[in-house]
This record gives structure tokens, sequence and C-alpha cells, in this order.
């Protein structure tokens, strides 16, 4: 049998496998304590991660009559599933001009006929499984400058030409209509996004799975997973799950499991603070309490909680160190966009890993039959793990033809392997930073 970590000496991530002191955390909605595996036993599917990847995936083959297992190494959403940003923006990380450049026309034919379903998928989980998770509607990608402004008008050219027609270009005084602030010149509002508490709705999305027949265990760490053509074997620290086929959903906290996976992404971190609530002023700032992300390389991204807090996140940290101090990061942002927050109170401030794929494309893939895999939402993983879950139960299901095309998606290694993938990230970041600043 293959075994893909010899040593099984793999640290936990969450230290004592609680949640992180956030805003999502002190305000998210009972939870039952869920037990740790410490027996051997059997299933038909075992999926490793409980964020929105394994819970999309394990929700669609639930509902399909699959015995499913899935395995969480702290609690369900402790990850960036339970930390984002919240937003519902649809698309992936790479632009379809990007992925156009990089891989072709019919590949960037085939994701412009995706990249909404993620959207559509969080929101029939939300009605089906009446998951209170505080939705709202529409999201803002806005333009600071001309040349930004620009790229994003003939964003909405391509969007259009692939029959995606809810989006709409806002001039500078159209956007102060939805936004309160100066600071941009413009920019382009999808009438079809939203945002969310996000950590409710992966909670939400784990008591589906088990209404529907599914198991869930949490702060069980996977050290290893041996498989062969005949099963496959997830072993834990105090147990192991012997099953036909594996889901590898682990994305930036898969750890060293796996070491064919971990040279494929780097862990980033980003930052979120949240205010104290703010009353009528929170409806002065975003009267139309729409989610908001600027279109920089290294961008900001906000919106109002349900009690009226700004949630106002950003930064990045290549490797996924927590900076220091992230109000003192965070904040000067938050009052270059809006001035009236100077002397507002932060009640919360924290920080979460994504994992970054160097082409920031998501991979899905095999490492054997029974083995799937699929991580690298590189920042936008909301919509797009919703949807390579589905994928991911489809191709389960015997439909492997949106799996395949996602399979041969070569993947582009960091430059200068694991030693190096730091560095040059973050040199490859001033750049973009430059750019971002001087408006090329």
């Amino acid at each position: 049998m293959m075994t893909t970590n010899n040593k099984r000496n793999i640290p936990h991530y969450s230290d004592h496998g609680q949640y992180p002191d956030s805003y999502y955390a002190a305000s998210r909605n009972q939870k039952p304590d869920r037990p740790t595996l410490k027996d051997d036993i059997t299933c038909e599917i075992c999926i490793v991660g409980g964020g929105y990847s394994g819970l999309s995936t394990a929700l669609h083959l639930t509902e399909t009559q699959h015995d499913v297992v899935l395995l969480e190494g702290a609690q369900i959403g402790w990850g960036a599933s339970g930390r984002n940003g919240g937003q519902i923006v649809n698309g992936l990380n790479a632009s379809l001009q990007k992925i156009k450049k990089s891989y072709g026309d019919q590949t960037a034919d085939f994701v412009g006929q995706l990249v909404t379903r993620g959207n559509k998928i969080i929101r029939r989980f939300i009605a089906d499984y009446d998951i209170q998770c505080d939705l709202k509607e529409k999201n803002i990608f806005a333009a600071f400058n001309n040349s930004q402004m620009k790229d994003l008008i003939e964003t909405h050219a391509l969007w259009e030409s692939h029959g995606m027609h809810d989006r709409e270009i806002l001039d500078k005084q159209a956007i102060q209509q939805y936004v309160n602030t100066d600071a941009y010149v413009g920019g382009m509002i999808d009438h079809s996004g939203g945002h969310i508490h996000p950590l409710n709705l992966a909670l939400g999305e784990a008591a589906a799975i088990e209404s529907n027949g599914g198991t869930i265990y949490e702060n069980t760490l996977v050290v290893d997973i041996e498989y062969d053509d005949a099963s496959a074997k997830v072993i834990t620290e105090f147990g192991t799950v012997t099953c036909e086929k594996v889901v590898l959903c682990g994305n930036a906290y898969l750890n060293k499991v796996i070491p064919k996976l971990t040279d494929r992404i780097m862990p980033v971190s980003t930052q979120i603070i949240a205010t104290e609530p703010l009353g009528s002023l929170a409806d002065e700032l975003i009267p139309s309490d729409v989610c908001v992300e600027d279109v920089r390389y290294i961008l900001d991204y906000y919106r109002l909680s349900a009690d009226k807090r700004m949630l106002f996140g950003g930064g990045t940290v290549y490797g996924g160190q927590d900076p220091a101090d992230i109000e003192a990061k965070i904040r000067p942002n938050m009052n270059k966009i809006f001035p009236q927050l100077r002397d507002a109170k932060i009640e919360y401030a924290w920080s979460g890993n994504f994992a970054l794929s160097f082409s920031r494309v998501p991979q899905m893939g095999k490492l054997h039959d029974r083995v799937l895999f699929a991580h690298g939402y590189s920042g936008h993983g909301v919509t797009g793990s919703h949807l390579f879950g589905q994928i991911l139960a489809d191709a389960i299901n015997g439909d492997t033809k949106e799996f395949d095309v996602f399979a041969k998606v070569p993947w582009i290694p960091f430059p200068g392997g694991r030693a190096l993938r730091v560095p040059y990230s973050v040199m490859g970041s001033w750049w973009y930073a430059l750019k971002d600043m001087t408006g090329l």
C-alpha cells in the first residue's frame, strides 16, 4: 500500500482547536460538540477538511445518498472558511483575460460558463437548509484610477460575451450612491453577488450534512494517508478511516500530510478588523449595504455586518505569518476610505491563511484513482470552493467532464521551489504594488 508520509510526525496547525478571537466566532450560531475520532472505522468516502471545499463536497455527496465521513483537524470553519471577508464574488482570482492568455480560448470559455455557479450553490444551500448567515445582496469592484477603470470596462465586456449580464459599470457619481467615499473614480457592481457571515454558513452546511446522514469528526488531525488499488486508509492521531475514496480539501491548512501537494501552493495571510457597532453612521457610509473590494493587486475589501460594524480587510503576508499588530496594518487603509471612522473603536482584529497558487487558478486532480484533491483558490475561495465541491462530487458520481478539464490544466511551480517561493512572491508583490500606486 502506498503511503504519503512515512514520518507521521505532523505538527498540529491549530494549537488548541478553538476558533480565533474574531467577530465571526463571537457572533456564531450554536454548534454541537462533535467527537474526536478515536476508533478504526469504515465508510464509502472520507473527506479531509471542514472548510467550504470539504463541506460542499460532502453535502453534495450526502444529497445523493453516499456514506460520507468528514474529518476536521480543529472545528468546522476554523480556517479561511470561517475567517474570510464573507463576500460572494463571482469568478476566480485569475481573470478570464489571464486564463485566456495562459490556457487558450477553450479553457477560458469553459471557465466563463462556470464562474457564477458557486454563487448559486451557496444560495441553494442557504434556502434548502434554512441556514441563518445574514445573506445580503450585491458586490462592487472599485477603481482608484482611470487605468483600473479601463480594465474594469474590458472585464465587463468579456463577462457580457459569456452571457453574464448582471454587472453594471458605475461612474464616480454612480458609485457614490452605493459607497459614500471620494476615493474611487468608478467601479462595477455585480447584482448577482452578495455577502454572508462566513462561519455561520459553514456551520449551517455542516448541520445539513449531518441531517442527510453524514458523519463529522472535529479535532481529528490527519497524519498520513495510505492507498492502493484495493482501498484507502486515512490515519489520524487516534484512529483510522478505511474507505473507497478520499477527497483532500485541507487547502492552506493541509500541513505536510501530502508532500506531493505541499509545493503546489503557498499559505498567505490576510487580516480583518471589526469596529464597534456604528448605528446610523453605518448607513451613511454604505447606504446600499453592499460589499466592496477594490481592484488593486494587494486589495482592500469591506462590508457591514448584521449589527452594523465595519468589517475591513486587506493586506497580505506571504508564508502565512500573522503581522505583529493587525490594527496598525489595516486601520490606515480604512481611514483613507472612510475618514469618519478615525475615532471608531476596533473591537476585533484577526488574521487567517488562504492557499495561493502561482497561476492564481485553483487546482484539482488525483493522486490516485482513490484520492482526489482541490485547493489553491488564491483569496477568492468562497464561491470557487463551493463550485469545486460540486465538481468533485459529480466526478465521484461518474460525471468527470468538468473535473477532467481542471485536472488537465497544468500547475506552475513557484520559482525557486519551496525555499524561494516567499521571497520571489514578495518581490512580485512590490512590483504590482508600485503599479497600483502609480496607476500604470
